[in-house]
């Protein structure tokens, strides 16, 4: 899923985006990374039309990175739609092992995008009819630090979200609608990176298809220098109340 925008700025990117302290972490699981691999991905990221889960109204998300910690916060009222899948990705662990697949920085500094998850099976369930969301107004801006959804076109928002390096407000009038800003760790955003470039068939960086297909392993076979999100939770302020565990795997329908 790439972001696909006619705008002449973007032509250079081959830019379609393709397919304060914290007291405790909400969601946060008690196995290390390497234990929850080894276990397989959540069962409930098999149904994407069953994690329907509404938002906090502000929530932050703490990404551990290869570089370092990033935090961002989520505004619901931004995007609700998009704020809602989110959540729901992050306290199912969609993102946990995921890596900054496309990380493209000339000839100016654009975009980081991730959010194809490391096990083929997942994004096998999310590509089929009715993973995607509607797509929400835009209410802000496509400005340095915030995220948003990547997008193949109209209602397309599945898993893949993109934080801006720069100002790349002209992505606003094509419906890329941000839900949330990165409050900390910028500088680690920064640093992610960024030798690959634009992804194929453009550029040299990874091809999204087969990321889809084959996980992780692809990745670390051909792009080993890709930096990757080891978690990603909810993180709650000091004082206030943690959010609700994630539900067990749905049931099984009785035949």
């Amino acid at each position: 899923m790439r972001i696909v925008a006619s705008c002449a700025l973007l032509t250079a990117f081959s830019v379609a985006l393709s397919p304060v302290s914290f007291a405790g972490e909400a969601a946060a699981s008690s196995k290390s990374p390497a234990q929850a691999a080894a276990k397989g991905p959540d069962p409930a990221l098999l149904h994407p039309a069953q994690l329907t889960a509404k938002a906090p109204e502000v929530y932050r998300v703490k990404l551990t990175t290869t570089k370092g910690d990033v935090v961002i916060e989520v505004t619901r009222s931004w995007a609700p739609l998009g704020a809602d899948r989110f959540y729901n990705l992050i306290q199912h662990h969609f993102y946990d092992q995921a890596s900054f697949f496309r990380v493209v920085k000339e000839p100016r500094p654009f975009m980081v995008q991730f959010g194809i998850n490391a096990d083929p099976k997942v994004n096998a369930a999310w590509q089929q009819p009715g993973a995607a969301i509607l797509d929400d107004p835009v209410t802000q801006s496509n400005t340095r630090g915030n995220i948003s959804f990547a997008t193949s076109g109209k209602n397309t928002r599945t898993t893949q979200v993109f934080i801006n390096f720069g100002d790349n407000k002209f992505l606003d009038a094509s419906g890329f609608s941000p839900f949330g800003k990165v409050v900390e760790g910028m500088d680690v955003v920064d640093q992610l990176y960024s030798g690959y470039g634009e992804g194929a068939p453009s550029g040299r960086g990874p091809d999204q298809g087969r990321i889809q297909a084959e996980g992780k392993s692809y990745l670390d076979k051909n792009f080993p220098k890709l930096d990757s999100i080891i978690t990603a939770v909810i993180v709650v302020p000091a004082g206030a109340a943690p959010a609700k565990a994630p539900s067990k795997a749905p049931a099984k329908p009785t035949p």
